[in-house]
């Protein structure tokens, strides 16, 4: 097959998040040493940050490198979305490797959501790119710490796809696990994977794209978590973070028209807000599931899945919420959809 010819019409990026020091470069590093990843593009902050050192074989410019995998690998010194243009340009010159896929490492105190609101918000790239997942490493050492004092922390694991946890062979069985259960109740749905695990297949942190999970974590209110978290600022105050989660359960099916009004309205008044949305829906009229993912603003088209991962079709939705009662979430939702569908039938 012809390489050029073999470019996917958009090119996934993943987004590769996680606090200051919480093991980003490292997994980059194992990332790209698996043979599956070299038809990877990695936009990178310095490569001295990443000890990708040892594995340069071609000095392509002063931005660029060639690593012995086969992966690009680029520092970002202006706009995110212009270092990202310029990879699709040179690309379709021919001046560099035809590329299928990129990697971003954000740097530690970042907001992911400024990262992957670029590829929707830049006229080109919406055309040519689609968001993939969002990895966040997490300190087994650190993390709990981190997360009771940043909120860039919190928003880097409420965004997560996956969660990784890094150094656990330093931390304690008992720090684990209450870090273990934060991360739980802060992103339910998300696979947390260990670093440490022999066993764990690093490109599939890429290539998976598994369908939403929803479990039976909540409390019996509905919610993931009651109570607001506590976060300390640099002067030891105290103050809380709006951070909540819940999950909205339907036994009937969705009717497709309205809960796209109703996520249009939400998303308009709160994005800022949504930090995440992420279900399986039942669709009145459709024999298979419909995936939707949506990171504030930011909302990935819907994925009509193979087929229904259990005897359950009841839809099932995570939001994950910064100062939003939930509780008035959920009656606006189910009060929308009910007035809906009775005027559907009538």
């Amino acid at each position: 097959m012809d390489e050029q010819r073999a470019i996917p019409d958009f090119t996934p990026i993943t987004l590769l998040t996680g606090f200051l020091g919480s093991g980003k470069t490292t997994l980059l590093s194992r990332l790209l040493k698996d043979p599956a990843l070299s038809d990877a593009a990695v936009l990178i902050n310095e490569f001295g940050e990443a000890g990708l050192d040892h594995h340069l074989v071609e000095q392509l410019d002063t931005d660029m490198v060639l690593l012995k995998s086969g992966c690009l690998c680029c520092t970002v010194r202006g706009e995110l979305a212009e270092a990202i243009r310029d990879l699709h340009a040179r690309r379709d010159r021919g001046e560099i490797p035809p590329f299928r896929r990129v990697i971003i490492e954000s740097t530690g105190l970042a907001d992911p959501f400024p990262v992957l609101s670029t590829v929707k918000a830049d006229p080109v790239l919406r055309h040519h790119f689609r968001v993939g997942k969002v990895i966040t490493t997490v300190d087994a050492v650190n993390g709990l710490r981190q997360l009771d004092t940043y909120l860039e922390s919190n928003r880097q694991a409420a965004i997560a796809d996956c969660l990784v946890i890094t150094k656990r062979d330093l931390a304690s069985d008992e720090d684990a696990s209450t870090l273990m259960k934060r991360l739980l109740i802060l992103n339910p749905d998300a696979e947390i994977l260990d670093a440490s695990d022999r066993g764990l297949d690093f490109a599939s942190l890429i290539f998976d794209q598994a369908p939403p999970r929803v479990s039976g974590l909540q409390s019996p209110s509905g919610f993931y978590c009651d109570a607001p978290q506590q976060l300390v600022d640099a002067d030891g105050v105290s103050h809380s973070a709006a951070f909540s989660s819940l999950v909205i359960t339907i036994d009937q099916p969705v009717d497709w028209t309205a809960f796209g009004l109703w996520m249009t309205m939400l998303l308009n008044r709160h994005g800022e807000r949504v930090i995440r949305v992420k279900g399986i829906l039942n669709i009145a009229g459709e024999d298979r599931p419909v995936a939707v993912h949506g990171v504030q603003h930011l909302v990935h088209p819907p994925v009509h899945m193979h087929a229904w991962p259990s005897d359950d079709r009841r839809s099932r939705i995570v939001f994950i919420v910064d100062g939003i009662d939930g509780n008035l979430l959920k009656r606006s939702f189910e009060a929308f959809v009910t007035v809906s569908q009775m005027s559907a039938v009538a």
